[in-house]
């Protein structure tokens, strides 16, 4: 399928899931950081032609990080008169909260924490505009390999790039005119004070793991389904304790 197609499909499915609700979105929420599927999502939802609220969300951001957020946020708001860009700084909630909890001090705890922050103010948003939070993870690293946190970025109502691979949203962004430098950064997730990349945690590119999703074949097949296995709690539905419904 060609770029132009694609993204016709995934702003259509928007629009639709919206017109098929119990009630009328009064607009999307997106948060942005920088990052290709971010950048890709709010300007999927900006060309619904639907009030799209775009909200920056730095906490103790790597200054290179922040500021494609802000490049993406003031051309995305230059470019569609129906997106409100806003930055809320998070850093002073985040301090307090790592302070309350200093009991329970745990580094990756907390840079979930910062995910789990950033949900809670785009339901906020959402809530005081009647609206739903519109998810940016692609088919790779949050449906393959559960590459996001849980109840962070993965707390969202709609995923529109599910069904994309990390090259066909990088196709997306270039087709859309996402600004470069964007589609040529290392792609990271922000929840780090070094601001260490995917690859590094992942172990592995997001090339290479799309080559092993497609073939189980692939040298890096095992590695693949390692790192999804680990994080399959994620993907799956909430274990549930379920009773035989008979009167024994």
């Amino acid at each position: 399928m060609d770029v132009k197609k694609r993204t016709e499909i995934i702003i259509k499915w928007i629009d639709d899931y919206c017109k098929s609700m119990p009630f009328t979105p009064k607009a999307l929420v997106v948060g942005i950081s920088g990052g290709i599927d971010s950048s890709v999502v709010s300007t999927l939802s900006a060309m619904t032609g639907r009030k799209t609220i775009v909200i920056s969300m730095p906490i103790k951001q790597i200054k290179s990080q922040h500021d494609l957020s802000l490049i993406h946020g003031k051309w995305l708001s230059s470019k569609f008169k129906n997106v409100d860009y806003n930055l809320i700084e998070l850093e002073n909630l985040f301090n307090t909260f790592k302070e309350t909890l200093n009991k329970f001090d745990n580094e990756h705890g907390l840079a979930n924490s910062r995910a789990r922050l950033r949900m809670s103010t785009l339901y906020q948003a959402a809530a005081a505009n009647t609206g739903i939070v519109v998810g940016t993870g692609n088919k790779v690293e949050d449906f393959g390999v559960g590459f996001y946190t849980k109840y962070g970025d993965g707390g969202v109502d709609i995923s529109p790039i599910a069904d994309c691979t990390k090259t066909q949203v990088w196709e997306i962004g270039k087709y859309l005119g996402i600004s470069k430098e964007i589609i040529n950064a290392e792609p990271t997730d922000g929840l780090w004070d070094d601001g260490r990349s995917d690859v590094k945690q992942l172990g592995m590119s997001y090339q290479d793991l799309e080559k092993a999703m497609q073939n189980d074949k692939d040298p890096n097949y095992e590695k693949y389904l390692s790192i999804r296995k680990k994080n399959l709690h994620k993907m799956e539905p909430i274990p549930v304790c379920k009773f035989n419904n008979d009167k024994s």
